[in-house]
Order: structure tokens, then sequence, then C-alpha cells
């Protein structure tokens, strides 16, 4: 794997994360969803497909690559089931999808790192769905 590949981090690290990324190596994760707020405030520019990235687990530590097949810019209230379902995080319906990643960005972790204790989403929250498949481990 080239080391130079750009990091890949999913949710905050901890047993989230841990999931997660256990998820991506055993096949059953094949997208994920952000907020396009996390990357206007990061000053960082949308990931674009053909793009390789190295997952790090919670310790930091890469391992794995994946290639990002598709980007795209979404309300939240338009994500449909089959996104919802590729998560790898066993969601039968969008409507557990939507509570699943509601509870993560009204938690306190992404509040704090907002800044902002009362942060909520809704159906036109602009959302970053992202596709990628599993290259290789590290």
């Amino acid at each position: 794997m080239d080391d130079a590949l750009p990091p890949y981090e999913f949710a905050f690290p901890g047993p989230l994360r841990d999931r997660l990324v256990a998820a991506v190596l055993d096949g059953s994760k094949t997208s994920t969803t952000g907020l396009l707020q996390d990357y206007e405030i990061e000053g960082e520019p949308l990931p674009s497909a053909g793009t390789r990235h190295a997952v790090v687990d919670s310790a930091g530590r890469p391992v794995a690559v994946i290639e990002l097949v598709e980007v795209r810019v979404a309300r939240l209230g338009d994500v449909d089931l089959d996104h919802a379902r590729a998560e790898g995080e066993g969601y039968l319906s969008v409507a557990q999808w939507r509570a699943g990643h509601e509870a993560y960005w009204h938690g306190a972790d992404y509040r704090a790192w907002l800044g902002d204790p009362g942060f909520t989403v809704d159906d036109d929250t602009p959302a970053v769905l992202e596709r990628f498949r599993f290259v290789e481990p590290r």
C-alpha cells in the first residue's frame, strides 16, 4: 500500500469506528455518509471517484485501502434504501438508517466537534454519499 494515500476515518475513534472498519474489512460496508458542512468546516474539497484512501482504525493505523467509485451530494431526505443497506450496519429501512445517523450527528461527540450543542439535521441537510470498493488490506 502506498504510504502517501490520504487517511480515511470512519466516525470518531472508538467502538463505532471499530465496527465500521470491521465492516469494510469483511466487505459488508461499501458506502458511507457524511455531512457537506464537515468538508466546509475542515476546508477540504469533496473527494472524487477514482481516488484511493488508507482506512485507519481507532489507533490511527492504516488497515486497508479503498477506492471511491461514486461521490454525490444529496438531501438527507433523498437517501435511498440501496445506499442505506450498503453502509453495512444492518439497516433494513431508510428510517433505521436515518435514526442511526441522527444518533451520531445529534450525539455529544459530533456536537462537541462542531461546537454547537443544539445542532440538528433535517430532510434538507446536504449530505455527501460515497460508494467505495475494498482494494486490499494493509
